[in-house]
């Protein structure tokens, strides 16, 4: 994945560890309980990042949402992901994110499965992906769809919904939407946040946080490639600080109700 790591990963940790604390003591007064999950996007390859990455959610017994793109994957490569990945399977959710991760759009927003694709196009790419993610993942792929860039059309949705997949995750006030297929979304970028001045991403940052536990869903996307020290730091401050709390439960797409 190109791209630069944020502004806001230029930050004292220590302030965003206070942070936190004031955010979710504020907004933990407003709410009963709230679901939390983490998605991890761009997922293929081994790296430094992506174990330190599995390390921090395993050491926190967090689950994660694993959005595989298929046509990076390979049998080769899903060996390895799955020895740093480790033998408690229960925590992961590995799903499928598009096919190529390859914008189809000639103009406007980023889309691999977006509105200038035929119902055909999207059904033979949504189903080569599913096919590669099966054969090499076996049993551990859940059938989930993370669209690349968030986006997708309804010809998508509706194949999806005849493919008998579980639901879809894009982001907040995604369109167009299904009155049938679950849309589980993100409401919190964790890395590819667009400010240049750090110290008001920073401040967006918690407002966006708070109100996504709010809503009672606060769905935290991850793009490992694009974390630094200080984003690993402050992940781990975070994820010890959710496990803690008796109002929220952390769970992964295959146990949403």
């Amino acid at each position: 994945m190109a791209g630069s790591v944020s502004a806001i990963w230029n930050c004292d940790p220590r302030d965003m560890a206070r942070s936190l604390d004031k955010c979710l003591g504020e907004s933990l007064e407003k709410f009963g309980r709230a679901k939390v999950f983490f998605r991890a996007d761009d997922i293929a390859a081994p790296s430094q990042n992506f174990s330190r990455l599995m390390g921090l959610f395993r050491d926190n017994k967090t689950p994660l949402c694993l959005a595989v793109v298929p046509a990076w994957m390979s049998h080769t490569r899903w060996e390895a992901l799955g020895k740093i990945a480790g033998d408690d399977a229960s925590l992961w959710c590995w799903h499928q994110h598009g096919w190529r991760h390859r914008n189809h759009e000639a103009t406007g927003k980023k889309q691999e499965f977006g509105p200038s694709r035929t119902r055909e196009a999207v059904a033979r790419d949504l189903a080569l992906g599913r096919d590669r993610l099966e054969s090499v993942l076996g049993n551990q792929f859940y059938p989930f769809f993370t669209p690349p860039w968030n986006r997708c059309g309804s010809h998508t949705l509706a194949v999806l919904e005849d493919m008998g997949y579980s639901g879809v995750s894009r982001s907040k006030g995604a369109l167009p939407t299904s009155d049938t297929l679950p849309d589980l979304f993100v409401n919190v970028d964790l890395h590819t946040r667009r400010e240049k001045d750090g110290g008001k991403d920073f401040q967006a940052f918690f407002h966006e946080f708070s109100q996504a536990l709010e809503t009672g869903c606060c769905g935290v996307m991850i793009h490992h490639q694009l974390m630094n020290e200080t984003a690993f730091d402050f992940l781990e401050v975070l994820l010890q600080a959710l496990g803690t709390e008796k109002k929220l439960d952390l769970i992964a797409f295959n146990a949403f109700e």
